[in-house]
């Protein structure tokens, strides 16, 4: 088990959110850290798996033929080893961009982004017709505009309700 975050790592956590590509040295002086105290925190906190990974964000509005969906998924059934066979298929399919295990009236909310309508309508009908997804139903919404995207998760910096 790891110790609760600190100050210190919350900040360190949101810069990093906020920009993946700051210099250790940059980020060390906006935490009051010295380089190598705040290099040894980052690392830690790779190591215990609060950092997952950096990349760029990439504006879709900036890429040609870009067609978003949100799909509502039901399964036929929810017994794991169909569920497991969806979330694997989920894993490896590039179009989708995310994928959420949900309660309600749907099993699956799936975001995927496709090069045209088309092609996300015959990704979705080879899955209905794939036996081995157990696919019952897909409800899609086209996403006409985006109006907040995902930018980061939101990181207290109260020292008296620490983060586990």
């Amino acid at each position: 088990m790891t110790k609760p975050l600190d100050r210190i790592d919350l900040k360190i956590l949101a810069i990093l959110q906020h920009d993946g590509r700051i210099t250790n040295q940059a980020l060390s002086e906006q935490v009051n850290l010295s380089a190598r105290a705040c290099l040894e925190r980052v690392k830690h906190l790779e190591q215990e798996g609060f950092i997952t990974g950096y990349r760029a964000h990439i504006n879709p509005l900036h890429l040609p033929h870009i067609v978003t969906v949100f799909a509502e998924v039901t399964l036929k059934d929810q017994r794991q080893t169909t569920m497991q066979e969806f979330q694997r298929r989920m894993r490896d399919c590039p179009e989708v961009i995310a994928c959420y295990l949900i309660s309600g009236q749907y099993d699956y909310l799936v975001r995927f982004a496709c090069p045209s309508i088309e092609h996300y309508r015959d990704l979705t009908n080879r899955w209905i017709d794939d036996l081995t997804l157990d696919v019952a139903r897909i409800v899609s919404n086209t996403e006409l505009q985006t109006i907040k995207e995902f930018s980061g998760l939101p990181l207290v910096f109260d020292d008296t309700k620490p983060t586990k």
